[in-house]
């Protein structure tokens, strides 16, 4: 088989539908084999009952409990059955030539193990969605008032390559995990997700392990998606997440466990510096 069209989803049928319906146009520019399987977490009775109503051509994986977003992607490589696999986010809504236009792109390109496109919002504008590897102070920066002054939106600009033009086609450190395609190939070599990564961070640490492992990683904005981003973590200001906001300390619980992990370790990938 050619393709798998892998997608993760929680909670949310009415929002999965939309993926898949956009999925089904996409999949008609593909030439070969295409299977569309679908993971879910936390499984309730309206998404089963969509599921075999609307869609029973698509593999349907039902997880009793919330598994997180690494359990999803993992389950969904391991049923995966096709020689190129693209993980998407059930929030995704799909060009028609989304998937042949990465397909043609990875294919043409054995050293590139990942693969994204271009994110945008519902109102066409578009989303940060490639960014260089996180520092420590990254995260103050994004969750504190030290965001606002001049040294730590200097750093921001950085983190998500405002010196760069976004426009074109260029290797990048990681790109977000709403929507990757990888090779089979590149996925067995590499291995899934972190387990460790519950939500969060799984994303940053899975291209840093491909480019350890010698594979690039790019970012494709020739072709575009859209991405119903809800930012869960950020929402209410720093000191009402901090105390209200669970999202907010899985996140920062999933920074604590990466730079950890990394520790003692320089961000450097098949010979170029992440500066």
């Amino acid at each position: 088989m050619l393709l798998s069209v892998a997608i993760n989803s929680y909670k949310n049928p009415e929002m999965l539908k939309l993926c898949l319906r956009s999925v089904r146009k996409a999949i008609s520019y593909v030439k070969g084999d295409v299977e569309i399987l679908v993971a879910d977490g936390g499984t309730q009775e309206d998404t089963q009952m969509m599921m075999r109503e609307e869609f029973p051509d698509v593999r349907f994986f039902a997880e009793k409990r919330n598994i997180g977003f690494g359990g999803l992607v993992n389950r969904c490589l391991e049923e995966a059955r096709g020689e190129y696999i693209f993980l998407l986010n059930y929030d995704i809504s799909l060009e028609e030539k989304t998937i042949s236009d990465l397909l043609n792109f990875l294919q043409g390109h054995s050293d590139v193990g990942i693969v994204g496109p271009e994110l945008r919002n519902f109102d066409g504008s578009s989303q940060v969605s490639a960014f260089r590897f996180y520092r420590p102070m990254t995260i103050a920066y994004r969750r504190t008032f030290l965001g606002k002054t001049s040294w730590g939106k200097r750093h921001l600009d950085w983190f998500v390559y405002r010196d760069r033009d976004l426009n074109a086609m260029q290797e990048v450190d990681w790109i977000m995990g709403s929507a990757l395609m990888v090779s089979r190939e590149a996925y067995k070599e590499v291995g899934g997700m972190d387990r460790r990564f519950f939500m969060y961070m799984e994303d940053v640490d899975w291209c840093r392990r491909f480019w350890e492992k010698g594979y690039k990683v790019v970012y494709y904005p020739k072709t575009y998606a859209y991405h119903y981003h809800g930012k869960v973590s950020a929402r209410g200001g720093f000191l009402t997440s901090l105390l209200f906001n669970k999202f907010t300390w899985i996140h920062i619980s999933s920074a604590v466990k990466y730079f950890w992990k990394y520790r003692g370790k320089s961000n450097i990938f098949s010979g170029r510096a992440n500066t």
